[in-house]
């Protein structure tokens, strides 16, 4: 396993961490499983939220804790608080102490070593929320703090009341498919649709700020058709997987994955599978580096032109 320094922090993220959004209806035998065959290969993060499951995703996992509180020190734990879904986006101050609250109790743990909003409230009042993520810092309920699916002026608005606690993480969907970040920059000053900046030019703002990207849903094409790996729409693309995947002795997802590994921002993918055979091939991405022609190769077979 390859580790990541979390800028302004001495904590150390496995390059590839484990999203457990999936484990909700696993039992605890089978979530200690997956928990231990991750930590076995090197694995110490553990991406959470408190909507996964309708929070059941976070208590299986404390449940597979409490019974190896030995693992603990080996972990660093990451949930996310802020959607209630369907209804709205909620920052106040007694939804993400309520919420951060519960998230421990049902994690079994005394503290989270990461905190992120996950999607940006619109109306929420920035002071609030400064004291709120204060008040959990100050009580040693959180260690870090970040945020999710947010823009660069999102970002710089938080860190204005923020202060002394820093944006450390932003979580952004990303992948082949999702170049969003990667097209804009590649299209500066023209006219074609991928030269539309959706989220003010997040990828440099990330780099400049020191802020770690943690891409999710990274073989993702779109929720009704699922994975881009071995789907028909994307044959193209799949050619070039296997072809890769041939070269390198390993697999499509792998190939997926070094394509967002070789980017130098030094990205931290979260893989949500609940599969260890699954998680084990896409850790083979970590064995190899794909070269600047192969990455080309990659975003050009998606349909993606160089202007």
């Amino acid at each position: 396993m390859k580790y990541v320094t979390l800028k302004q922090t001495s904590l150390k993220l496995s390059q590839i961490g484990l999203g457990c959004m999936r484990i909700a209806n696993m039992t605890v035998d089978d979530v200690e499983k997956l928990i231990s065959g991750a930590l076995a290969q090197g694995i110490n993060f553990f991406d959470h939220a408190d909507i996964y499951g309708g929070g059941q995703s976070e208590k299986v996992f404390g449940e597979a804790l409490e019974k190896h509180p030995e693992w603990r020190s080996q972990m660093i734990i990451q949930t996310k608080c802020g959607i209630i879904p369907g209804k709205r986006y909620d920052f106040s101050k007694k939804h993400i102490l309520q919420q951060v609250n519960q998230s421990l109790e049902n994690l079994h743990t005394d503290y989270v070593d990461i905190l992120l909003l996950h999607r940006p409230d619109m109306i929420y009042d920035p002071e609030e929320l400064s004291d709120a993520i204060h008040t959990l810092y100050n009580e040693g309920k959180i260690k870090y703090f970040g945020v999710s699916n947010h823009n660069s002026y999102q970002i710089a608005l938080l860190e204005k009341y923020l202060k002394d606690i820093p944006v450390l993480i932003n979580q952004l969907q990303f992948s082949i498919i999702h170049s969003g970040m990667i097209d804009v920059g590649m299209n500066v000053n023209m006219v074609e649709q991928w030269a539309i900046d959706k989220d003010s030019s997040i990828l440099d703002y990330c780099r400049l700020n020191d802020i770690l990207i943690q891409p999710w849903s990274p073989f993702q094409a779109s929720w009704a058709d699922g994975t881009f790996i071995n789907n028909p729409k994307y044959e193209k693309l799949n050619a070039v997987l296997e072809q890769l995947a041939d070269k390198y002795h390993t697999n499509k997802n792998a190939i997926a994955l070094a394509w967002i590994l070789k980017h130098p921002a030094n990205m931290q993918p979260i893989l949500g599978t609940t599969s260890l055979v699954h998680l084990n091939e896409s850790l083979e991405a970590l064995d190899f580096e794909i070269t600047k022609q192969e990455w080309y190769d990659l975003y050009l077979a998606e349909g993606k032109p160089l202007p």
